[in-house]
């Protein structure tokens, strides 16, 4: 998570408009992981997938905005039928995969003020139900099956999910038998040296087999081979401030969210700067919004999940806002569509582009865990 004290603020500031304080029996009505607005719309290429971390949910939305699908009741549920303060999501086949981190102390959630863990990577098919879990809703550690604040998550082709547990200080590959057979970073040692990392935020695997992760706290994106060599590192010629997350495109260059700065920034192999957007400009924005995530679709638009400015926003390559979801700088919650309001989207990706696209994975749809 980025920034807690800051967190804290901007969650006691949150005001939900008209509409969004809805009691529990229209959450109830409103469904925890089922299709909402058109079931034909589930999973359909060119959709959002969007971390909607303080309203307690995971939301795919069409092109219009439209609610589709959700998982989690909302706001103010802190429960195992939510997914508590999540940070990240991708589609795997037609299941869901995400990460909930929790919310931490004096946070704006009345049923939370002691702060509430999550610690769980789910995955969860159409209906809401949990086919696979690595973690323990409100438990914290170290040990097997345990995370401390899970901030992202990729399925890899293996059927391996590569986890940021970012409370651990390390990158994990945990196998569906919940083992973990991959690691980076020394559990709980915050640090820069060879095999150390301080509050690592992100970790994409690249086409090479190597790994790409977002070392925040050392303002740096590190690309590492399986070896835990670093083969290159990226900084935007020691700029960036709090990488929240990077990503590699298809020319070679490194998409990174510079979070402190309120930019995103594309650079090249040599860490030369060669597009940037900033999310603070407008008049009505957040003067320090933390934006979180950027991805590159095929099309070459970007799509930015601008945290605290309370939206996520597509942008094209002239820096022109060509779709948003959310309100600038104005938290809420709806059951219809985005313009009711995002609070702190943390993640958006399009399904089927990017790492919103995976194969199709091998359990039963209708399939619990045990």
């Amino acid at each position: 998570m980025l920034n807690y004290k800051r967190l804290i603020l901007q969650r006691r500031d949150r005001r939900l408009r008209p509409g969004a304080g809805l009691g529990l029996a229209a959450l109830l009505i409103f469904g925890v992981g089922s299709a909402l607005a058109d079931s034909s719309s589930f999973n359909r290429r060119g959709n959002l997938l969007i971390s909607d971390q303080f309203n307690n949910r995971v939301i795919e939305v069409n092109r219009s905005g439209d609610i589709v699908w959700q998982f989690g009741i909302g706001p103010n549920d802190i429960s195992d039928k939510s997914i508590v303060g999540v940070n990240d999501a991708q589609r795997v086949g037609s299941a869901t995969l995400m990460a909930g981190t929790g919310v931490p102390p004096g946070a704006f959630e009345p049923q939370c003020t002691n702060g509430c863990v999550d610690n769980r990577i789910l995955l969860v098919n159409r209906s809401g139900h949990i086919i696979w879990q690595y973690g323990q809703f409100g438990v914290t550690g170290a040990d097997s099956n345990q995370l401390n604040t899970p901030v992202q998550n990729t399925w890899t082709p293996d059927q391996t999910v590569l986890i940021t547990d970012q409370g651990n200080q390390r990158v994990i590959e945990v196998n569906l038998n919940k083992e973990i057979i991959w690691q980076y970073g020394q559990t709980g040692v915050p640090g820069i040296g060879p095999n150390q990392l301080n509050n690592p935020n992100s970790a994409e695997l690249l086409e090479n087999g190597h790994i790409l992760i977002s070392d925040e706290n050392n303002n740096r994106a590190i690309e590492i081979d399986r070896k835990k060599n670093i083969v290159a590192t990226f900084t935007a010629g020691g700029t960036v401030n709090g990488v929240a997350f990077a990503s590699r495109l298809p020319t070679g260059h490194t998409l990174i969210t510079d979070s402190n700065n309120s930019r995103i920034i594309e650079v090249n192999a040599k860490d030369q700067p060669v597009w940037q957007y900033l999310t603070n400009t407008d008049k009505k924005s957040n003067p320090l919004p933390l934006p979180t995530r950027a991805i590159r679709t095929h099309d070459g638009k970007t799509i930015i999940s601008d945290q605290f400015n309370q939206r996520v926003i597509v942008v094209d390559m002239d820096g022109e806002i060509i779709a948003h979801y959310g309100d600038l700088n104005d938290a809420g919650f709806g059951t219809h569509n985005t313009s009711q309001g995002l609070s702190a989207p943390y993640d958006a990706k399009r399904i089927g582009d990017f790492t919103g696209l995976t194969p199709p994975f091998a359990f039963d749809d209708d399939h619990d865990e045990d």
